[in-house]
Formats: C-alpha cells, structure tokens, sequence
C-alpha cells in the first residue's frame, strides 16, 4: 500500500509540475503567473478542489505518443470566491503552449456541464496558444463542444472569461460568447487572424498588441470590457466583478449590510451647470447617488458617450446605464446603443435592476452613422429595456429629446417609474431648432429675424423645455430636487424588490443584431 500512496503522490506531483521548472521560470520572466499560480490567488484560501488532475492526451500522431503531461495543458476545479461556489479552468502554457486538445476540451467542458448543473458561475482563465494542430480535427470539435456549452449556459450562470494570455483564432469565440471579458495589459492579446497573416493578406505591418491587445479591444472594438495591469489585477477585477453578481439566473445578488438613514445628498443640487450646452461629467451624478465608492465600470474607454456599469444602492447590487455630457454631449451612436444594450439584457437575465441616469440630445447624425447602421444599433438598446422585466427607474437630469427620450427607459416602453429634475428638458427637439422650424415664415418675414428667432425659441422653451408637460400626462412619475434622488431611488428599488413579469408566450424574439 505504500508504495501505491508513493505512484500517486508522484503523479500529483508531476501534474502540479506542469510543463517543468523551466517552462514555469519562462512563464515568470513574461511577468505571468502560472495556471494554478491563479487559481490559487483567486479562490479562498485552501478551496480549491481540481477535477482531472492525471488527464493525458490521446495522440500517437507526430512523436506525441512520448510527451505527455498531467493534465494536459488545462487546470479544472471548482472552489469558493468569498464562501461562494465556482467552478474555474486555467489553461496552463507551459504544457504544449496551452494548446486546446480533445481531452483538455473535454476537462472543460466537464466543470462547464457542472456549473450549469448545479447553478454557479463559471470563470475561464485563458493562456493557449490554439488547437492542438498534431490533433487536426479532434481539436476542432474540442472547441465547438465548448462553444455550445457557452451558448446552452448563457443566461442560466455568469460566465467570466480572463484573458491571460494568447488568445487567436477560433479560441477567440468562446470568450465572445460569455458575459464579461478581462484582458490583461501588455501581455495578453485576441484575434481571429494573427500579425503575420493579415500582412500577408492586405500587405498592412502591425504588432499583436497593436492588432489585438488589451488597449485595442477595450478603446476600439469593445471586446474586452475591462483591462488590468497584471495578472494579480486582472484576478482582483474578477472577484470584485463576481461580487455584483447572483449566482445564477433563479437567484438575486446577495446584499451587503446597510442601514438606510436620511440620505440626502445635497451636493447633487450643484452639479448641472446653469448653461445646458454646457457639459458635465456624469459620474459625479453616479457618485452622488450610489453607496460611497461602490461603481464598477464596465467597458469605460470604450463608447465614452455612455456609462454602464454595477453598483450598490443601500447594499444591494444594482445595473446602472447613464448618458455621459462629457462626451459627444450623451448623444446615442453606433457603439454606444450596442454597449448598452449588452449591459441591460446581462442585468435583465441575472436579475439585477436598473437604473437609468438620462441626459440625452438625440442620436448623433451623420453619413458614417447611418451608413454603419444606427437604425439597427440603436433599435437594439430599444429593444433590451422593452424586454427587460427586472425593476427599471430613470431619472431624467437634463435633457431627453426625441427618439432618444423613447429609448431610455421611457414610461412608454415599460419603465417601472420615471422621475426628473427640474431642470429636465423634455421634447422633440432643443428649442432652437425647433423655433427654426416651427417658426420659420414668422422669421423670415421679421425685420429682424435674429430677435425673432430668440422670441420663438424662448416661446417653446417655456412651453416644452421642462418636465411639467410629461408630468402632466403621467410620463414622468414625480418631479423631484436632485438631492433627494437618492431617498426616492431608494424606496423606489424596495418597492419594486418583488416585481414580477409573466412575457409573451414564444420560443424567443428576434432582437434586430
């Protein structure tokens, strides 16, 4: 019996090797942590319990018979973040570059079929190099079995996926697919077609970080939607991320303790300018309202013209979608309609409620808009919140002009409840414009059409640019003083705490993608 407790104490010890010192040593220098280095750092201290530790591959093609590894390039476990189950992989690129085999598939989507069984969130770790090219097409199908994992698991659990590491070719799809991707800065990089390829194919010189690294996809494509300085960060990002987030689709976030006192807040009533073409930043307004240094963002330089992210008001884990002043002036554009939309049907699905924070001009004109398909775009943020059945509240800061009013979260599309400031401006258009056209003969027939112009565009700002019309029709729910935004946001949300939403009968809708 000893000297079988030894074969299986050596084993262990050859799987916890990986690919040897000198692959772990090679891994270092790159400033990288190793697969179980980062399982380590990210569950609770002496949690962790791995699945298919003495796995080895299959292949006999190419010499692969004589090198073989515990493991097979994947680490796979389950474990507890904060007391709370996950299960986790952490492919490991000091054996095979972590390159994606049938039976390193198979170790995946084993805990994926775990997860979704017993309900809990799934964090993916990735650091591969891509299939396993001695496997040919067992490698392939290693990926698609994963692949529809991703697609059978969405909105039933969170799935996070940290990029660590390479990331190319059709190893990029299953992170696409799951609900948040990390990225870590300078060391990791996604794309379907590397450097060397898309030289060859349109003649253009360009690095792998230029191509598909951490900045590229958080500023320019939207694909990572939050970036980290390391690795340490990258896996801090995670667990703070999973702290927002129930643990599946038929649970609510746990709350945090929280004793709700008078909840004034009394610098909001500074922060709108008295000029309203004059921008400002709406994170003040976030921070005004939210528990202190409770806002996550997600996707933050990337469609700056909008806010999404988590927070917590009074303890409990709400979504919030804000028009940014800042930026284009809040105006809804391509990337911005598709940013938001993601965000709201992610909350809609893991029942987190929303709060909307609207200062909005309209959609932002022009040729390229248009022609990359705003309608589509925009008709898609539309369509999120006329889905969404968990509680939803807007506040209207400023303006909500036109289609644009519709689309956040309006009354009209099934806002729970709707407040606005006094300073809220509420119509089809900004007054100005909509003098010029109303007006336009009574303009031009003036002896001064410049005077006459400013007497007709304060005539409709009396009339339109407030929030007492919409109020009067019950669009808006309660005019309130920015102060007591929080208080009202508050009682709002533990009104609405047991809110129900039976949809139509159908297999499902056909969101314009």
């Amino acid at each position: 019996m000893d000297e079988k407790i030894k074969t299986l104490e050596e084993k262990l010890a050859l799987a916890r090797l990986g690919g040897g010192e000198k692959r772990i040593t090679a891994q270092h220098n790159k400033k990288k942590l190793t697969a179980r280095e980062r399982i380590l750092y990210l569950l609770d201290n002496g949690s962790f319990e791995e699945i298919g530790a003495l796995v080895t591959h299959r292949t006999k093609d190419f010499g692969m018979e004589n090198q073989k590894f515990y493991g097979d390039g994947v680490v796979t476990g389950y474990g507890t973040i904060d007391s709370r189950l996950v299960y986790v992989f952490a492919q490991d690129f000091t054996v095979f570059g972590g390159s994606l085999s049938e039976t390193h598939a198979e170790k995946i989507c084993k805990i994926m079929d775990m997860a979704v069984n017993v309900g809990a969130p799934l964090i993916g770790l990735n650091d591969s190099g891509g299939a396993r090219i001695q496997e040919g097409v067992r490698s392939l199908g290693g990926y698609a079995d994963i692949f529809y994992r991703n697609v059978q698991s969405s909105g039933v659990i969170p799935q996070i996926s940290a990029i660590m590491g390479p990331c190319a070719g059709g190893a990029v799809y299953s992170p696409a697919m799951t609900d948040f991707t990390l990225m870590v800065e300078e060391t990791s990089y996604m794309f379907v077609t590397g450097p060397n390829v898309v030289k060859t194919v349109t003649n253009e010189e360009v690095t792998s970080e230029e191509l598909g690294g951490a900045s590229a996809h958080s500023t320019k494509s939207g694909v990572a939607h939050v970036t980290s300085i390391n690795d340490v960060a990258c896996l801090d990002d995670v667990k703070r991320l999973l702290s927002y987030l129930p643990q599946n689709h038929l649970e609510k976030t746990k709350p945090l303790d929280y004793t709700i006192e008078e909840e004034v807040r009394d610098e909001l009533d500074n922060i709108l300018p008295s000029n309203s073409n004059q921008p400002y930043d709406m994170h003040q307004v976030i921070n005004g309202i939210i528990d202190k240094d409770s806002f996550f963002e997600i996707h933050k330089n990337y469609a700056e013209n909008i806010i999404v992210g988590f927070a917590r008001l009074g303890g409990k884990s709400i979504g919030i979608v804000a028009n940014q002043p800042m930026f284009l002036a809040g105006v809804l554009g391509v990337k911005s309609s598709k940013k938001a939309a993601r965000f709201v049907r992610f909350c809609d699905c893991f029942n987190i409620p929303l709060l909307v924070l609207e200062d909005v001009p309209g959609f932002l004109p022009g040729t390229d808009q248009e022609w990359e398909g705003i309608i589509v775009h925009g008709a898609k943020l539309l369509y999120a919140f006329s889905e969404a059945t968990v509680p939803r509240v807007t506040v209207i800061t400023r303006k909500a002009y036109g289609g644009a009013y519709d689309v956040m979260n309006s009354k009209h599309i099934g806002a729970d409840m709707n407040f606005a400031w006094p300073s809220a401006e509420i119509a089809v258009m900004g007054a100005k414009g909509a003098a010029e056209i109303i007006f336009k003969r009574d303009i031009k027939a003036a002896k001064d059409p410049e005077a006459m112009w400013k007497q007709k565009e304060a005539e409709y700002a009396e009339l339109f640019a407030n929030p007492y019309s919409a109020a009067e029709r019950g669009f808006i729910d309660e005019v309130i003083l920015p102060k007591d935004t929080r208080r009202k946001l508050l009682k709002a949300f533990s009104m609405l705490e047991d809110k129900k939403v039976d949809g139509p009968k159908r297999k499902h809708g056909n969101i314009p993608l």
